[in-house]
Parts: C-alpha cells; sequence; structure tokens
C-alpha cells in the first residue's frame, strides 16, 4: 500500500529502504484518489520507532493511506524534541472537527498507574469518545486496549505476579472471523506487560467477542460486535529488538528482570532474536483496514459518520 507520510518524517528513508511503497505528500497531490484517513495517537515514549513499526505494518494492503500522526496536549514526551513534535504531530485541539477512516491508539508505559492516575486520561477520554463519533472503527494495543475496555465497558485491570514478557503462541478461537482472515489456527505476539485483563467480565459482556487467547496470555484479541472497537493486548508492532531493548534496558538499571520468554535462541540474550511474529502482524493489520475500516466507510466521511456513535447490534 502506498502509505502518505510527511517526506521529511525519518520512517520514511527508513521504509524506503525496506522496499516498502512510500507516497510522498508531492506525488500523492497528482492521484485523484480519496485515501484512507488513519489517525494514530502515539503514546509510547520512543516516537520515532513507534511510527515505523506501525507504518510497516499498515504498508501491507493495496488501500492508499494517509496518516495523522497525533499527540496529547496535556503530557509532552521527554523522549523526543519539541521542534519533531510540532513539526510532524498535531494534537486533538487540532482534529477534534475532522472525520477520520480509522484511529489507532498505541500502548503507553503507564499500566502500573490507576487509569484516573495517568497525567493524560481526561483528555484520552475525551480522544476515545471521539473515535467512536468521528471513526469507522479504533484499533486500541496493549494499555490502550486495557484503557479502552475499561473506558467504555468497565473491565478492569489486574496486576499480574511478574512482568509477561517474551513472544506467545496464541490460538484463533473464531477462525471465521475476518480480521484474522488468512491466519493460521495459531499465531505469535510479542507481549509485555505487568497487567491483565478481567476474563471473567470479558466473558460476560454481551457486546465483545474474543478472537483470540491463550493460557499464558489470556484474552489476546476480542473486539465489539461491529466492529467499531478493536482491542490487541500485544505488541504486533514489534519489530525484532524491541524485546531485547527493554530487557537491556532494564538489566542495566540494575531492575529485576527476567529473560523474555521464546525470544533468544537458547535463551542467550547475546544470540540476535528471530522474528517469527511480523507476517502474522502484517495480515492483521491489512484485514483491520480492509474489513472494518475500507469496507465500512463511504466516499463522504461526512455521510452517515458524524453524530452516529457506537451502539451495539446485540
Amino acid at each position: 500500500m502506498p502509505v502518505k507520510i510527511p517526506d521529511a518524517l525519518p520512517a520514511t528513508k527508513t521504509l524506503a529502504d525496506e522496499n516498502i511503497f512510500v507516497m510522498t505528500e508531492k506525488r500523492s497531490a497528482m492521484q485523484d484518489i480519496r485515501p484512507l484517513r488513519i489517525a494514530i495517537l502515539n503514546l509510547m515514549p520512543t516516537k520515532e520507532r513507534t511510527e515505523t513499526q506501525l507504518l510497516r505494518l499498515i504498508s501491507n494492503s493495496p488501500l492508499q493511506v494517509e496518516i495523522t500522526l497525533l499527540r496529547t496536549d496535556s503530557y509532552e514526551s521527554k523522549n523526543v524534541s519539541a521542534d519533531y513534535l510540532n513539526t510532524f504531530y498535531r494534537t486533538f485541539a487540532d482534529v477534534k472537527d475532522e472525520v477520520f477512516d480509522g484511529v489507532i491508539i498505541t500502548g503507553a508505559p503507564v499500566e502500573q498507574l490507576d487509569f484516573q492516575d495517568v497525567q493524560y486520561w481526561d483528555e484520552l477520554t475525551e480522544i476515545m469518545k471521539w473515535a467512536d463519533e468521528r471513526a469507522f472503527s479504533t484499533l486500541f494495543i496493549c494499555w490502550a486496549a486495557q484503557a479502552g475496555l475499561y473506558f467504555h465497558y468497565g473491565i478492569e485491570k489486574k496486576p499480574l505476579p511478574k512482568k509477561l514478557f517474551g513472544v506467545f503462541e496464541t490460538a484463533i478461537t473464531d477462525v471465521h472471523d475476518k480480521l484474522f482472515c488468512g491466519l493460521d489456527d495459531t499465531f505469535t505476539v510479542p507481549m509485555s506487560r505487568h497487567t491483565e485483563l478481567d476474563e471473567a467480565a470479558i466473558g460476560k459482556n454481551r457486546d465483545l467477542i474474543v478472537l483470540a487467547w491463550s493460557e499464558k496470555t489470556g484474552t489476546a484479541v476480542v473486539r465489539s460486535f461491529d466492529g467499531r472497537r478493536v482491542f490487541a493486548t500485544g505488541h504486533s508492532e514489534y519489530d525484532r529488538d524491541s524485546l531485547a531493548s527493554e530487557y537491556f534496558r532494564d538489566k542495566n538499571k540494575g531492575l529485576d528482570i527476567d529473560l523474555p520468554e521464546n525470544y533468544f535462541p537458547g535463551d542467550n540474550p547475546a544470540m540476535q532474536p528471530r522474528v517469527n511474529w511480523h507476517a502474522h502482524a502484517s495480515l492483521l493489520f491489512s484485514n483491520w483496514l480492509n474489513y472494518f475500516v475500507y469496507q465500512e466507510t463511504p466516499y463522504d466521511l461526512r455521510e452517515g459518520l458524524l453524530h452516529t456513535p457506537h451502539q451495539s447490534k446485540r
């Protein structure tokens, strides 16, 4: 898929070097095509790395996509310069009157805090409400999945005895769901979290469909009945070295951190990790874009979308 992103964004060169079709703003202006408008609320501290990871996955489709990068206004990242944020990112205030085909909300390293103690929680709730009314589907990743399930359905997160850390095999529980079209019965996904979902509460909610689960990770993917909300508790977007970077970072800080499971060959951190989740991740993102966004959205985004918040079909 030609991904339309700013020419100067660092991810542009990285993806081009990987032979991923990136469409510059100049070239896209010459085409008479309405691209899908996808807003990415990037809550991760490593903004550039997360941008590249997500754009790499979004590129796996014949659809043209125009990306808008969003940041919180109530909290400014300390790991990226203000110039970078001002150049490539917009705030919720900038886009609140606009409409999008889809929204992606990333994870964030705040899961051990109560939701209300997160500095930008009030702003995030406004963004989640807005996404329901002004986009056809929202994809919530890792902590954002927990936050979205809590905000929309009152489902709590619970602390784990120790960090769930590694790459885990997960079973698809509904093989006919379009979100997993083309995937095998099981797939692998990186996980890095200290909390888990209340499985009993998910099972009791008639608007939620669990699509992927494992005994080790619990619910991996769940969506609303109408597909307007998709929650993924892992980090399918992670690249080869993401878990290694977390492991060595914490190790160098003297923190008590276990080796990520099923990651380093022979559990030897001196060995380069093997990637066995990218193909599944690409299909997952491609299916979300195709079946839950592109197939549902009209050519004129304002037709039938504004003032039509999510409603359960059950």
